[in-house]
């Protein structure tokens, strides 16, 4: 849930740090996710109920940010998230898949992220108890006789005995170490289900248990996963992970305008329109039921995006087109954006090759006039190859640092500059000998 203090200007802040430019996308977004939390706070029941997100479409080329526009949103918000791609979604009575499961597959996410939370929250209330246990159990085995107990579990906990060994008492459950049940999903051409049925009965035989000796560090791991799977209430996470994509849930939905139909009305356009008919009533509001129980979409936030290179948001259906109210042109990313990106961002990719090279004892250096020919190269082969945006970035540097990469690692600490020289000389030598394109991400 959006907090309090997370106001719109706050939100564009911490989408800069990722996002260069795009400001009007940005503060779109920002204010969509702000009018939620006002949605929330209001005390009439009608008036929250009738007060519906609005919806968003995100017009622009390959690599300008649209994905990551919304799926930072999300993470800043820590929201529910699934991205979907229009174009693998077919009419309701065709094969394929229909596109309430993009309902379905959002609640089977939201679940997997509060299981993931409440799991973390329980480690740490289980961790005092697995250490006393093996403490008692490291204890008996060494024969240690010390008044004060505490010390031991000190040391414990403190992790100056994790190599030593001790006998648990450890389930013969077979699944997950989180302990809950595996669920397998799938229809076997044959009809038999015996084996997958088998599978997950197998997953409840945990009455059972077998001695173990095993090190103090996975003695402290087996015995906090036993109790959580004791304690944890999946039921009550279900009906949470419900509300919560009910309330607080996001879909991007990408390539929206190859859905949109053309000129010319033929097989392809009318299934195209099928498609967008099956998903209106989504956007608009309905009930979808899931294996959890219903889930309304009334109050889920949609954020669509295209290139409409070939197609116009106008080619949508009306009715669609009038479910996205906030329509942003983004615009394609020039030279000084490209610097800023391999700059100015938090974690950018310099970085990222700087942190991996530094694991081979590669120190490397990357200078200013480099980073412009960087740049310039990626502008370069995004308008005589294909506009693939910020993506050229990795494809430039995944082509410049090949050789170095290669090379490491090293014993001794070795660096290495990459300056403007070096990128001039690298592209001249070989520009003619690689097809970049093979590089596209």
């Amino acid at each position: 849930m959006i907090e309090k203090n997370l106001v719109p200007k706050v939100i564009v802040k911490e989408l800069d740090k990722y996002i260069v430019s795009q400001d009007e996308a940005k503060k779109n977004v920002a204010v969509s996710l702000r009018n939620r939390y006002r949605r929330k706070l209001i005390k009439d029941e009608i008036m929250r109920r009738e007060i519906t997100p609005k919806n968003i479409i995100l017009m622009g080329s390959t690599g300008v940010g649209k994905t990551e526009i919304a799926r930072r949103l999300a993470k800043i918000t820590n929201s529910p998230f699934i991205k979907v791609e229009a174009t693998k979604y077919t009419e309701v009575g065709y094969v394929g898949k229909d596109v309430e499961s993009i309902i379905k597959d959002l609640v089977a996410i939201t679940i997997r992220k509060l299981r993931k939370e409440k799991i973390d929250s329980l480690k740490d209330k289980y961790l005092d108890f697995a250490v006393e246990e093996v403490a008692k159990k490291l204890d008996k085995l060494a024969m240690i006789n010390d008044d004060s107990k505490q010390k031991l579990i000190k040391e414990v906990k403190e992790g100056l005995h994790d190599d030593k060994e001790v006998e648990i008492n450890k389930s013969s459950r077979k699944g997950n170490t989180d302990g809950t049940v595996v669920e397998v999903i799938g229809n076997k051409p044959d009809g038999d289900m015996g084996p997958i049925i088998e599978s997950i009965m197998s997953n409840f035989d945990g009455k059972k248990s077998k001695k173990v000796i095993v090190t103090v560090k996975d003695a402290i791991e087996i015995i906090i996963n036993e109790e959580i799977e004791k304690n944890i209430n999946m039921d009550e996470i279900n009906l949470e992970a419900v509300k919560s994509a009910e309330e607080d849930g996001i879909i991007f939905i990408d390539e929206i305008d190859k859905i949109a139909a053309s000129g010319n009305i033929g097989r392809s356009e009318v299934s195209r329109q099928g498609v967008q008919r099956d998903i209106l009533p989504i956007v608009e509001g309905t009930t979808v039921m899931t294996k959890y129980g219903p889930v309304k979409t009334d109050h889920i936030l949609f954020i669509a995006a295209g290139a409409f290179s070939e197609s116009n948001f106008s080619d949508l259906m009306p009715e669609l087109q009038g479910r996205f109210p906030i329509v942003t042109e983004m615009q394609d990313l020039n030279e000084e954006d490209f610097i800023k990106i391999l700059t100015n961002i938090d974690y950018n990719l310099i970085d990222q090759y700087k942190e991996m090279l530094l694991i081979d004892n590669v120190e490397l250096n990357v200078t200013k006039g480099a980073i412009e020919k960087i740049s310039e190269y990626a502008i370069y082969l995004n308008e005589n190859t294909e506009n693939i945006g910020a993506r050229r970035l990795s494809t430039i540097l995944e082509f410049l640092l090949k050789d170095i990469m290669f090379e490491a690692p090293y014993e001794d600490k070795e660096k290495v500059t990459i300056d403007k020289k070096y990128v001039d000389k690298i592209f001249r030598g070989k520009f003619k000998e690689e097809n970049l394109d093979k590089y596209i991400l």
